[in-house]
C-alpha cells in the first residue's frame, strides 16, 4: 500500500470515529474505488460504494481535497465546498445513487456555483433515490435562464434552500421561480434568501407544506392562484407583507390550508369597508409581531380555533364583533389592553393569554362571562393593588388554579409602597374597602358627622389646600415688608422647571441642555441649584415661580406620585389664576392613564382636559421640532442684574 493510500485510509478512520454518529465503524480498505463497512447496533454489516470519483487519485493528499466529507452513513450523505470546478465529479458520484438505494438524505453546504450546475446538480438529484434534499449556502449564482427541467419519476418528497445569493443582475424571474413552483413534491422550504416572488404552480400542485421564512415576498405572492388545493401549512414569518386583507384573499384559494404563519410583517387592518375572505379549511394563525389594532377582529377566519395576536398594537376587543365559535386558544399577549376581554365573541374559547399588556385592575366576573376557559395568563401586568383588586384575588381563590403562572407573575406595580409585593400577599381588610361598612360603623359610634365631614375632607384634600393657601399669603406678605421698593417682580428666568426626581435624568439629559445650550440665551430654574439655603422649600417654590416668566412641568406617572410637584402644580396653578398670566407649559414625557392619577390633582385633570401640551416624541427626528416650539414658548428678553438684557453684550448695550 502506497503513502497516499495509507493517508487515505487513516483519514477515512478519523471521519469514521468522529462524524457516524450512531455506526459503529468496523473496517475501510482502498483499492481501485473507496469503500466503507459500517455495523448498525444490531450487529447487521452495512457496506457502502462510498466516493469512486473523489479519492482514488493518487497523488492526492488530504491537505487538498476536493471534497470535504461531513456524514456519510447507509442512509445520509453531507458534503461541502461545491465548486463548478468539482461539480461534474458530485454529478458523477451522484448518478450512483439510482431508485432503490439506500441513500435518502443529501446535504450540499457551500455551494458555488453557476445557474447551469445548480440545476445539473438538481437534475440528477431528482432521477436518485434521494427523498430529502438540503442545500446550505448557495454563492454566486449567475447565468440564470430557462431550463425544461424534467420532474417525472422521482423519489423526492423535500427541498430545503437556505442562504441563496444571487449574483445575476439581469434575468427572468420566471426562469428561477417556475423551477421551483412546479415541483412535484410535498415540501419545499427556500429561507434567508431575500427572495421577492414566487410562482403559482402551472398546474395542480402536490404541495402540502411550503416555508418562505425571512425573505422579502410582499402582498403580491399568490394572488388569485388556485393551483395549491393540497397545501396545509404556509410559513410567510419574516418578509414584507402589508395588507391584512390581501393576505386573506391569498389564502381563500387554497382549499387544504390549515396552518398559517405571518408573523413579523408590516401587516396593518384599518377596517373601513375593507373585506376580507379567508381559507374556510384554516383553524390555526399567527399573526404575531405585526401593525394591528382593534380592527384586525373584523378580519379574521371564521372556523380559527388558534390565534396568535402577540405584540401588536391592540387597546381592546370590540364589542359586536363577528363570533369566532371555533376559537379555543387566543394569545393577546404584548398588547396595550386595558381589562381582561370579554367571551361574548369566544364562545368556545379555553385559553387566554393576555400577559404584558396594561391591566391595571383585572375584571373580577372574567370567569363567569368565560365559563370555557381553562387557562388563563395575566401575569406580568402592570397591577394597581387597591380594593377592586381584592375581587380578583378572591376569584383566584375559587377558580381551582386556572390562573396561569400564579402567584410568581402577579405583582403589585402602582402604588409605589407596595411595588413588587405578590398578589397573594396583598391584603385589605373588610372595613377599608366597604364604605356602606365603614358609614354603619361610624353611626353605631355616633360619629356620623365627624366621618362623613373627615370622609369629604380626605377625599377633596380641603386641609392640605388650606394650608397650601395660608403659605402662598404668608410668603407674599413677608415678601411684600421686607421689600417694600421692589414690590414689583423681576423677572430672572425664563422657566422654572418641575419634575419628579424620578424624570431627573431626561432634565439634565435632555430638557436642560437642549434649551440653555440651545440658540439664544435661556435661564432656567432648577430647584438644586435656584433653592436658597435657609428658606423653607415652600418659599423657595414660590420665589422660584414669582421670578420665572413660564413653569414647564414634566408630566409622567412618576409625576402625580410626587408631593412636592403637587405643591409646585399648586403654586403655578395659582399664579395663573391671581395674575391672569398664561405661565403654564405642559411637556408629557409619558402617558398618565387617568385612573393612576389621584383624586387630589383635580387641577392637574382639568388643565390636561383643557389646556394645550406638548408631548415629548420617541421618534429622534421629531426632536427638533420639539425642542425649537419649546423654546419659541418661553421666548423673553430678561433684564439681568446688570441692566443688560440676557444675550447682550457691552457693545450692543451702549
Amino acid at each position: 500500500m502506497t503513502e497516499n493510500m495509507r493517508s487515505l485510509r487513516n483519514f477515512f478512520l478519523y471521519k469514521c470515529l468522529f462524524a457516524l454518529t450512531f455506526w459503529n465503524c468496523v473496517s475501510l480498505s482502498v483499492e481501485n474505488e473507496l469503500f466503507t463497512s459500517v455495523s448498525n447496533e444490531d450487529g447487521s454489516d452495512k457496506k457502502i460504494k462510498s466516493l469512486p470519483y473523489l479519492y482514488t487519485n493518487s497523488h492526492q493528499s488530504k491537505a487538498n481535497f476536493d471534497w470535504v466529507l461531513i456524514q456519510n452513513t447507509t442512509e445520509s450523505l453531507s458534503l461541502s465546498e461545491i465548486t463548478n470546478d468539482n461539480v461534474k465529479k458530485l454529478v458523477a458520484l451522484l448518478s450512483n445513487f439510482r431508485r432503490g438505494s439506500r441513500l435518502q438524505n443529501l446535504t450540499l453546504t457551500n455551494v458555488t456555483v453557476d445557474w447551469n450546475a445548480l440545476i445539473e446538480t438538481f437534475q440528477t438529484v431528482w432521477h436518485s433515490s434521494i427523498e430529502y434534499f438540503n442545500v446550505n449556502g448557495v454563492r454566486q449564482l449567475s447565468h440564470i435562464k430557462s431550463y425544461d427541467f424534467d420532474y417525472s419519476g422521482t423519489s423526492m418528497k423535500a427541498v430545503t434552500m437556505k442562504k441563496v445569493l444571487i449574483t445575476d443582475l439581469y434575468f427572468s424571474q420566471n426562469d428561477l421561480y417556475k423551477i421551483f413552483a412546479d415541483m412535484n413534491i410535498a415540501a419545499l422550504t427556500i429561507t434567508e434568501s431575500e427572495m421577492i416572488h414566487m410562482l403559482c404552480p402551472s398546474s395542480d400542485s402536490p404541495f402540502r407544506y411550503l416555508n418562505f421564512l425571512n425573505n422579502d415576498l410582499t402582498d403580491l405572492l399568490f394572488q388569485k392562484c388556485d393551483k395549491l388545493i393540497q397545501l396545509e401549512t404556509l410559513i410567510l414569518q419574516r418578509n414584507k407583507f402589508e395588507s391584512l386583507s390581501k393576505v386573506s384573499f391569498m389564502t381563500s384559494r387554497m382549499k387544504s390550508l390549515k396552518y398559517l404563519d405571518i408573523s413579523s410583517n408590516l401587516l396593518s387592518h384599518d377596517g373601513a369597508d375593507v373585506q376580507c375572505q379567508w381559507a374556510e379549511s384554516l383553524t390555526e394563525l399567527d399573526l404575531s409581531s405585526n401593525q394591528l389594532m382593534d380592527a384586525v377582529f373584523g378580519c379574521l377566519p371564521v372556523n380559527i380555533k388558534k390565534l396568535s395576536l402577540q405584540n401588536n398594537h391592540i387597546t381592546s376587543v370590540p364589542k359586536g364583533m363577528a363570533e369566532l365559535k371555533s376559537l379555543k386558544e387566543l394569545n393577546l399577549a404584548s398588547n396595550r389592553l386595558a381589562d381582561l376581554p370579554g367571551c361574548s365573541g369566544f364562545t368556545s374559547l379555553e385559553f387566554l393569554n393576555v400577559e404584558m399588556n396594561s391591566i391595571l385592575t383585572p375584571s373580577a366576573d372574567f370567569f363567569q362571562s368565560c365559563p370555557q376557559v381553562r387557562e388563563l395568563q395575566a401575569g406580568r401586568n402592570p397591577f394597581k393593588c387597591s380594593c377592586e383588586l381584592q375581587d380578583f384575588i378572591r376569584l383566584e381563590r375559587q377558580s381551582g388554579g386556572k390562573l396561569f403562572g400564579w402567584p410568581a407573575a402577579y405583582v403589585c406595580e402602582y402604588p409605589e409602597d407596595l411595588q413588587g409585593t405578590q398578589l397573594k400577599d396583598f391584603h385589605l381588610t373588610e372595613l377599608a374597602c366597604n364604605t356602606v361598612l365603614l358609614l354603619v360603623t361610624a353611626l353605631l359610634l355616633t360619629l356620623v358627622l365627624v366621618a362623613v365631614v373627615a370622609f369629604l375632607c380626605i377625599y377633596l384634600d380641603v386641609p392640605w389646600y388650606v394650608r397650601m393657601t395660608w403659605q402662598w399669603t404668608q410668603t407674599k406678605r413677608r415678601a411684600w415688608h421686607s421689600h417694600p421698593k421692589e414690590r414689583e417682580t423681576v423677572l430672572q428666568f425664563h422657566a422654572f422647571i418641575s419634575y419628579s426626581e424620578r424624570d431627573s435624568l431626561w432634565v439634565k439629559n435632555e430638557l436642560i441642555p437642549n434649551l440653555e445650550k440651545g440658540e439664544g440665551c435661556v435661564q432656567l430654574c432648577q430647584h438644586e441649584r435656584n433653592f436658597i439655603p435657609g428658606k423653607s422649600i415652600v418659599e423657595n417654590i414660590i420665589n422660584c415661580i414669582e421670578k420665572s416668566y413660564k413653569s414647564i412641568f414634566v408630566l409622567s406617572p412618576n409625576f402625580v406620585q410626587s408631593e412636592w410637584c403637587h405643591y409646585e402644580l399648586y403654586f403655578a396653578h395659582h399664579k395663573l389664576f391671581s395674575e391672569n398670566s398664561n405661565s403654564l407649559i405642559l411637556i408629557l414625557l409619558e402617558p398618565i392613564p387617568p385612573y393612576i392619577i389621584p383624586a387630589r390633582y383635580h387641577k392637574l385633570k382639568a388643565l390636561m382636559a383643557k389646556r394645550t401640551y406638548m408631548e415629548w416624541p420617541k421618534e429622534r427626528s421629531k426632536h427638533p421640532l420639539f425642542w425649537a416650539n419649546l423654546r419659541a414658548a418661553i421666548s423673553i428678553n430678561l433684564l439681568m442684574a446688570d441692566g443688560k438684557r440676557c444675550g447682550e453684550t457691552d457693545e450692543e448695550s451702549f
